[in-house]
């Protein structure tokens, strides 16, 4: 409750909002919604520690719109995502004004009738009073006249930036003043190599997944709501698109570090200078690779694995775990970082996932990564993150049910 109001929760609405856009709805229930007065309207990002997109949204904003207003914001954020404003698209050097703009109208003439426009504008939500108005092609404000819908952000920042600049040479200040901020885009931060640039690549394949069932559902009904065939079409297009495994090893094994915190007297103590030594902290990551080396996995597989560790190692140490239905203990090794091996086989009977994920519960690592052909019932749980690396034939079609990541690769 707040000043005697109950808070306006957004996931109460959802179902009802979204009961006739079937691929939104799906699309919906795979990104988290989290209430907030840190930002005036609704904005989306990725949330760098957990490599998965979320929005967030201020609910006294929410409670005040139309129904069919709340149903447009939502299907706006949606889109900043299919559309990779967020990740891939978005500005190097930060989102200005005249971006959000351009994005904003790449979106919105696919929404039109879900948005508040000049003949229908939403409550009075802006600071000067006014009613809040959506940056439309072809309406609204004298620059967006001339608009025609359906281009990119690109196209429109284009005609926006020629736009502005006309009017500086004719002595006006900024054309785009005046134009209010429908959503908020700060929240899709900076673009970052390492860390974030890895955790937005993860966020885009889960996100191809998510788009992979909602087109899925979308296509069963034989409804896709508001979703015009062109915009189907562009939808499929992502869906198609390969991801870099790299990059998901990479934030693998990122996420798997942990703290390693020793004395040493060559570190001053903040806190007590020259009386206690110093904390130096590294950071390491035990990563466990487990090998299925059973009668299914063909030689092939085998070569394609170790060609993928060969390029794994230029970025970790890794122990290295053959196994069949059991681990062959004699043979387990520590590959070092920088190393490069042939392949070689030393098993060759059935599969059980439950012996390697058994030897690495009971030892001491922060990530496990099983190669594999998926060709097994399904393992017990792991006490550490588990990921799946497989080729394409199988993991189009996995024996077992996972929310395990799984990684293709190309058969070599």
């Amino acid at each position: 409750m707040s000043d005697g109001k109950p808070v306006f929760n957004l996931n109460d609405h959802i179902v009802r909002l979204l009961m006739d856009e079937p691929f939104f709805a799906s699309l919906s229930r795979r990104i988290d919604k989290i209430a907030t007065t840190s930002i005036p309207t609704a904005g989306v990002r990725v949330n760098p520690e957990r490599a998965q997109f979320e929005m967030f949204y201020n609910p006294e904003f929410m409670a005040a719109l139309k129904p069919e207003h709340r149903k447009g914001v939502l299907m706006h954020e949606f889109y900043h995502i299919i559309f990779e404003h967020v990740t891939g698209r978005r500005p190097a050097d930060g989102i200005r004004k005249i971006d959000n703009i351009a994005m904003d109208l790449s979106i919105n003439c696919h929404i039109r009738n879900f948005l508040p426009r000049e003949a229908d504008p939403g409550p009075v939500l802006t600071e000067g009073g006014e009613p809040m108005k959506a940056c439309l092609p072809g309406e609204g404000h004298e620059m967006f006249l001339d608009l025609p819908d359906g281009q990119t952000y690109e196209w429109y920042l284009a005609k926006l930036e020629k736009k502005a600049e006309e009017e500086k040479q004719n002595g006006n200040g900024d054309p785009f003043g005046d134009v209010g901020d429908f959503d908020d885009h700060d929240a899709f931060g900076g673009e970052g190599e390492s860390a974030d640039e890895t955790a937005n690549e993860i966020a885009k394949e889960r996100l191809k997944q998510a788009m992979k069932k909602a087109a899925e559902d979308a296509s069963k009904s034989n409804n896709w709501g508001s979703v015009s065939q062109q915009m189907r079409k562009e939808i499929m297009e992502r869906i198609s698109t390969q991801i870099d495994w790299r990059k998901v090893l990479r934030y693998f094994i990122k996420t798997s570090q942990r703290s390693d915190r020793r004395s040493t007297p060559r570190k001053i103590n903040r806190r007590f200078p020259r009386i206690h030594p110093g904390k130096r902290v590294t950071r390491q990551a035990k990563i466990a690779i487990s090998i299925d080396q059973s009668g299914s996995v063909d030689d092939g597989m085998l070569n394609a694995f170790f060609s993928e560790l060969n390029a794994l190692s230029d970025l970790a140490t890794f122990t290295v775990i053959p196994f069949d239905t059991t681990v062959g203990q004699e043979h387990v090794y520590e590959w070092k970082k920088g190393q490069k091996r042939d392949w070689t086989r030393v098993m060759y009977g059935g599969t059980c996932f439950d012996a390697p994920t058994r030897y690495v519960n009971e030892r001491d690592f922060d990530g496990h990564i099983v190669l594999t052909d998926l060709c097994a019932p399904k393992p017990i749980a792991s006490r550490c993150q588990r990921m799946w690396m497989t080729t394409k034939e199988y993991a189009e079609r996995p024996y077992f049910s996972t929310n395990e990541r799984i990684v293709a690769i190309d058969r070599k």
